[in-house]
């Protein structure tokens, strides 16, 4: 007989309470055609599949890491960290891609947060890691990869965090992004990439090869088809008030943020990258009193969760 906790949803198929501490994620990721896919595609290859997302998992390095060129820092934190990489591929930022990454979380976002990332995220290829801790652990991969890589506000962030290391530059500009939870590695990995894609990296993760020197080839191929860019705000601000003394009704000594409003209300065309670094800094990111519709659990609240699960009867 199937347990309780895993029978058949009415518009989906079962998450195990294993992969999520959230039961309103089980029920939503077991009727997502992501996690559908994934779930699916990874079945065919292993009968452990609650194992393999505990095991593993997903550091995407964004357009702004590539571009302030802090993919290989990242790669050697990760080694330090104790990580290894055993999957790696480029992916690309759409829009659709962006609002499917960020599906359940972005309902707080602000029109000007949507604004900005549609000017950077989809300027240069993106780089998707797939790891697994070189020790066993006793929560999730993933869990403990979203820990240590810090927090999204920069002033909270810590040294030897991966974001404190990558740059503390503003919200937006925050250059690494980890699935939360082992229900997080399986959907975010259909959002990224297609059947052949996923599968080379489930076979090469399942094979636990060590991909450190794939990771380090496609970051010279991601540098080579970008420009640097430097991210720190006070120089974008510069150029902007350097940009407007050309047009009309432009005051250049007026604050950071009036610089890109008057920009933007008078269609001044103005470097994608310069209005991001000014833009998430000055600018609201996240709606008052909303919460995401789902988010991640710390490492505290999965050891409580795995108590319960393993002390509940199946």
């Amino acid at each position: 007989m199937t347990p309780a906790h895993l029978a058949e949803p009415p518009h989906g198929i079962p998450v195990s309470p294993l992969l999520t501490c959230h039961p309103d994620k089980r029920l939503l990721y077991g009727a997502d055609t992501y996690y559908q896919e994934s779930h699916g595609q990874l079945a065919a290859l292993t009968d452990d599949i609650t194992g393999f997302a505990h095991r593993h998992a997903v550091l995407l390095l964004k357009p702004d890491a590539v571009v302030a060129r802090r993919l290989d820092a990242a790669v050697d934190w990760l080694s330090g960290a104790g990580f290894r990489i055993v999957g790696a591929a480029v992916t690309r930022l759409t829009r659709t891609m962006i609002r499917s990454l960020w599906y359940f979380q972005w309902n707080l976002a602000t029109p000007y947060r949507r604004r900005l990332a549609a000017l950077f995220l989809e300027d240069a290829d993106a780089l998707v890691l797939l790891v697994r801790p070189e020790h066993a652990l006793d929560i999730p991969a993933s869990v403990e990869l979203t820990r240590l890589k810090g927090p999204t506000d920069p002033d909270a962030r810590r040294p030897g965090q991966l974001r404190h290391l990558l740059g503390r530059y503003s919200y937006l500009l925050n250059l690494a992004h980890t699935a939360d939870e082992p229900a997080d590695v399986l959907r975010e990995l259909a959002v990224h990439f297609d059947d052949a894609a996923r599968d080379r990296l489930f076979r090469s993760a399942l094979a636990d090869e060590d991909r450190t020197a794939d990771a380090l080839e496609l970051t010279g191929r991601l540098y080579a088809a970008t420009k640097p860019r430097d991210l720190d705000f006070d120089p974008a601000v510069a150029r902007l008030r350097d940009a407007l003394p050309r047009h009309r009704g432009a005051d250049p000594a007026a604050t950071p943020r009036m610089l890109l409003e008057t920009a933007w209300e008078q269609g001044i065309g103005l470097d994608p990258w310069d209005a991001v670094i000014v833009g998430s800094k000055v600018l609201p990111m996240r709606e008052p009193g909303r919460a995401p519709v789902l988010d991640g659990a710390d490492v505290g609240t999965w050891r409580r969760h795995l108590d319960t699960v393993r002390a509940t009867p199946s």
